[in-house]
């Protein structure tokens, strides 16, 4: 068994972002996230790698754009607020076809609202954030392994498909620390015949750019993006299935509440009733597969948030409203617990809420 040592979930991104061949970090401290620049800023000049804290988050996520135009692996990570900061910069990136990994973890909102764990960033996130039309592969990790794995895997998919990844994570998942390998094994880095790295007088120059001010090669250009994005979806949605195969219940939810969620689910089955839970482990592109099959034998699905009601309008979709579709929640900072699910599981179970 590989040994594991007990980290911060947000410095295992850290971690994990430096065995993955990143060596540029641009960021800006903001709390709950604030560990992964300070690991970043101890780590980097250690590897010969550049960790810069940036004026503003704004002026952070234009130096993604500018070393992720090198064909660099490339980082940065903040919170809420100030991933609406960069949110202009993210769009920027998208249009050019950069990849770059984004880390956000969530805090409660709206404005500054608290520093306590959310995840009502999940419209930003699985809608664009920014203007226009285009999306990010989004990784929703529900433990500090998964932070350390999902890093590696947005990293991969981020310039396997030309566009940026983010690590959708809560504050709670940042801030815990828990037992975890990094003995993982990280593909090759793809090269990037794109990139801005000089001509040497051997090929045509490249451009990176997200400007068109022709109407028709605009068209042309989200239009192929969007062929691209078909094939992410196809290819790249992660969930997990807990007890959902028979589940006449079933719970969706990620990140800190899809934790919850699970000793609901075998509390329930204690009792006598047939709980299970669908975990998405990317929300962009959703699993809508599993919600599909699930209508076919439950009495009602139950989504499990840290928000007002977000993920819930993607379940809605996925099931086709073919079962009740339902919210347990706790917002501004508050997590639902286990008992809080437990009653919501019993009355979804009786056929009502």
């Amino acid at each position: 068994m590989a040994d594991k040592v007990l980290m911060k979930g947000n410095e295992a991104i850290a971690e994990a972002a430096i065995i993955a061949g990143c060596r540029h970090y641009f960021g800006y401290p903001i709390t709950p996230q604030t560990e992964i620049a300070a690991y970043m800023a101890k780590q980097m000049p250690k590897i010969g790698g550049t960790f810069l804290q940036a004026e503003s988050e704004i002026a952070a996520i234009n130096m993604v754009y500018g070393v992720s135009s090198a064909g660099k692996r490339v980082m940065t990570s903040s919170s809420s607020p100030g991933i609406s900061l960069k949110g202009e910069g993210i769009s920027y990136l998208a249009g050019a076809d950069l990849p770059a990994l984004i880390v956000n973890a969530q805090r409660g909102g709206p404005g500054l609202g608290g520093i306590q764990p959310s995840q009502s960033d999940y419209f930003q996130a699985t809608r664009g954030g920014g203007h226009g039309d285009y999306h990010l592969i989004v990784l929703t990790p529900a433990s500090v392994q998964e932070m350390a794995e999902l890093t590696i895997k947005g990293f991969e998919l981020a310039d396997k498909y030309r566009m940026p990844a983010m690590i959708l994570a809560d504050g709670t998942i940042g801030q815990m620390m828990e037992p975890v390998s990094f003995d993982f094994e990280v593909a090759p880095q793809i090269e990037k015949p794109w990139a801005t790295t000089g001509t040497k007088m051997e090929r045509k120059h490249n451009i990176v750019n997200s400007l068109y001010l022709d109407p028709a090669t605009l068209e042309v250009k989200n239009i192929e993006r969007y062929e691209r994005y078909k094939i992410v979806e196809e290819n790249e949605t992660m969930y997990e299935e807990y007890m959902a195969d028979d589940a006449d219940i079933v719970l969706a939810a990620f990140g800190i509440a899809a934790r919850v969620a699970k000793s609901a689910v075998n509390e329930a089955r204690k009792q006598g009733i047939k709980a299970g839970l669908i975990r998405p482990i990317t929300v962009w592109p959703f699993p809508k597969a599993p919600f599909k099959k699930a209508v076919e034998h439950c009495k009602a699905i139950i989504s499990v948030e840290l928000s007002m009601g977000q993920m819930i309008e993607d379940v809605k979709l996925a099931s086709e409203m073919k079962v009740p579709v339902t919210l347990t929640s706790r917002v501004g900072g508050m997590i639902p617990t286990p008992n809080q699910i437990l009653e919501d599981i019993k009355k979804a179970a009786e056929g009502g809420r």
